[in-house]
């Protein structure tokens, strides 16, 4: 084997980190004033996850988070990426729950006491269904209310938390769960979903520019999950305009408001049928790009799309991103998903660690660096059937070759001049996989749901051992 000497070496700044999300996690979900999200409304809609399962007890981390933050620990881990409950925090969108905002400053409190950066995200997708039932996302109030959040999760932990995310994965927010219907509160509106997602970035600005106020030293970001787009035949005009409209409606709707403050032209066209325009209101723009620190990226695969259906061995009849009841894209209908020579994960994903590299320097080449941006990759995980061998061990080579395979790549991007500050593995522990239920694992810690005892899997070890030698 080789020496630690003779292997890749990260940077000496690099954080090595694990994430996951309230209502994924913590369970508890109608105690000590928590109050429904539209997740816990979502779940009790017949189909709408795997199995009628919710997150209720889910891995119970609201009584057991010591424990895990122990756990965390063991692994060695520098940072720790973990979302605040609106619902709890505000529950029905109101005021301070002082029992909900508790929780979070223990956690904080803890993670600090084992020597764990703490790295908060104000809204991993669990809105408050008393804000979904006066309008959700596509209602304009939905921002601002968001701000009262944010700065009352900043009053209570704002001295000790110095790393703030506004948003994860807006997409998700708002085409999957307001176009798509594939996640909470699972409507299935264009105009709605892009509504959605225009507030959802407002929502960010007013939170960057409040917390910048309060306290320049914070390092403040969102993260966006994004992808590669490629067309099936680089050659076929139809098959280019697919990858064209998918890199507009994943990446580019998103990342060009916050870098260049503008929404790019053809986007605008493809979709303004859909009274897009009427949306945006003077002004919002350059609240929109109100300079951030850091820009986390999540990052489980790349698209393969074309223009034309595919046959054979390419055929795929759904977005790998997702289950979507229809497409999570407006203005999409001719574009079609096919499938590469790659490895697929238990989600039918394809494995394609070469494509966040790419990601990775397009993204600082047009976007982070001329903004002095830093990134992160802040989720990148793989779900697979596990099995518990008789020995209690759970060998699961293909999650540690993915662990593995990826943090290559970002060793290649950094090689490259990008500046990569740290890598989140998703997730910490088998968890809530929203519409998927429990029925998909992709923690580096397996959780036994009925006794909720936590095994590290052999990626956890694999994953330790980077961390101690710091080196691949």
């Amino acid at each position: 084997m080789p020496t630690t000497a003779s292997r890749r070496q990260f940077p000496t700044d690099f954080l090595f980190g694990a994430a996951a999300s309230a209502y994924q996690i913590e369970g508890a979900a109608h105690e000590d004033g928590r109050t429904d999200s539209i997740w816990d409304a979502f779940s009790r809609v017949p189909g709408a996850v795997v199995g009628m399962e919710n997150g209720d007890v889910a891995c119970d981390h609201y009584h057991r988070y010591r424990d895990d933050v122990k756990l965390m620990a063991d692994l060695g881990l520098d940072s720790y990426r973990f979302s605040t409950s609106w619902a709890r925090v505000c529950p029905d969108g109101g005021p301070v729950n002082p029992a909900g905002i508790d929780f979070y400053s223990r956690l904080v409190d803890e993670l600090l006491e084992h020597g764990i950066l703490p790295w908060l995200t104000l809204y991993h997708w669990d809105l408050p269904q008393a804000l979904e039932d006066q309008g959700g996302w596509p209602a304009r109030d939905t921002a601002y209310r968001f701000v009262d959040y944010a700065l009352a999760v900043h009053d209570a932990l704002g001295d000790r938390v110095s790393n703030w995310t506004t948003l994860n994965e807006p997409w998700c927010a708002s085409f999957l769960s307001y176009i798509g219907g594939e996640h909470a509160p699972g409507r299935q509106d264009p105009a709605a979903g892009l509504a959605a997602g225009h507030h959802l970035l407002l929502g960010h600005g007013l939170v960057i520019e409040e917390l910048r106020r309060r306290d320049p030293e914070l390092s403040l970001g969102i993260t966006l999950n994004l992808t590669v787009a490629d067309p099936v035949n680089p050659e076929d005009p139809a098959d280019v305009d697919a990858a064209r409209r998918i890199d507009g409606q994943f990446n580019r709707f998103f990342l060009d408001p916050i870098f260049r403050g503008s929404y790019p032209a053809d986007l605008l066209a493809d979709v303004a049928h859909l009274g897009f325009d009427e949306v945006v209101h003077p002004g919002d723009l350059a609240t929109i790009a109100a300079p951030i620190d850091l820009l986390g990226v999540n990052y489980y695969h790349g698209e393969l799309v074309g223009g034309h259906p595919p046959t054979g061995a390419t055929m795929t009849t759904q977005a790998p991103s997702e289950r979507p009841k229809r497409s999570p894209f407006p203005a999409a209908e001719n574009v079609h998903w096919h499938l590469r020579d790659l490895p697929l994960t238990a989600m039918q994903w394809e494995v394609q660690p070469e494509g966040l590299t790419r990601l990775l320097r397009r993204v600082h080449d047009e976007y982070t660096g001329p903004a002095g941006t830093v990134l992160a990759v802040t989720e990148n995980g793989a779900a697979y059937d596990d099995v518990v061998a008789e020995d209690g061990a759970i060998p699961d080579d293909d999650r540690v070759a993915f662990l593995e395979d990826h943090l290559e790549a970002i060793l290649d991007a950094i090689d490259e001049g990008v500046p990569v500050r740290g890598y989140f593995y998703w997730s910490l522990m088998d968890n809530f996989e929203w519409a998927w239920g429990y029925d998909k694992r992709f923690g580096i810690v397996r959780v036994d749901y009925a006794t909720q005892e936590r095994t590290l899997k052999d990626s956890a070890l694999a994953y330790r051992a980077i961390i101690a030698d710091r080196a691949l």
